[in-house]
C-alpha cells in the first residue's frame, strides 16, 4: 500500500558521491556512490536491489575504525567488497560475493569505511588491494 511506497522513497533517499579509485598501475576509476552512515542505512546496505549500474555502489561508513564483519543475507546481486584502512587503501577486496550467502566476509583489519560495487568490476578495471580511493566522505578519515 501507499507506506510500503512511501518507506521506499525514504530508502532510497542516501546521498550520493563521486569515489576515485586509484590503482597500483595508476589507472583512475570512478564509482558513483551511496553514501551510508546511520545504523540502519549500514546494516541495509544493498540488501532487495535487483540491478546496480556498472559505475554505481554504497560506500559504508563506520562511526569508528574497527573490524568489520559483512553478509550477503537479503542481497540479490553479486557484490565486490572492499574494506578500506585509515591509510586510505583497499586492505581487504573480496570478489563476487555470492546472493544470499550467509558466510561471513570478514575486513580482516581494522577498517574506516567499505566499498560495494557490482561483482566482478574490481577484475574488469584493475582494481586490486593496495588501490587507494578517495571521496569527499572518506579523505576526512585518512591519515
Amino acid at each position: 500500500g501507499a507506506f510500503l511506497l512511501q518507506q521506499e522513497k525514504v530508502v532510497a533517499k542516501l546521498p550520493i558521491e563521486i569515489a576515485s579509485i586509484t590503482t597500483p598501475s595508476g589507472s583512475v576509476q570512478q564509482f558513483h556512490l551511496e553514501v551510508a552512515r546511520e545504523s540502519p542505512d549500514l546494516e541495509r546496505g544493498l540488501m532487495f536491489r535487483t540491478a546496480l549500474a556498472p559505475d554505481a555502489g554504497m560506500l559504508f561508513i563506520f562511526p569508528v575504525p574497527q573490524e568489520i564483519r559483512m553478509w550477503m543475507k537479503n542481497t540479490l546481486i553479486p557484490l565486490d567488497m572492499l574494506f578500506i584502512g585509515v591509510d586510505g587503501v583497499i586492505h581487504t577486496l573480496h570478489s563476487n560475493a555470492k546472493p544470499h550467502d550467509l558466510t561471513v566476509i570478514a575486513s580482516g583489519g581494522v577498517v574506516v569505511a567499505a566499498v560495494e560495487i557490482p561483482g566482478g568490476r574490481a577484475a574488469e578495471l584493475g582494481i586490486v588491494e593496495g588501490s587507494r580511493i578517495s571521496s569527499d566522505s572518506l579523505t576526512p578519515l585518512f591519515h
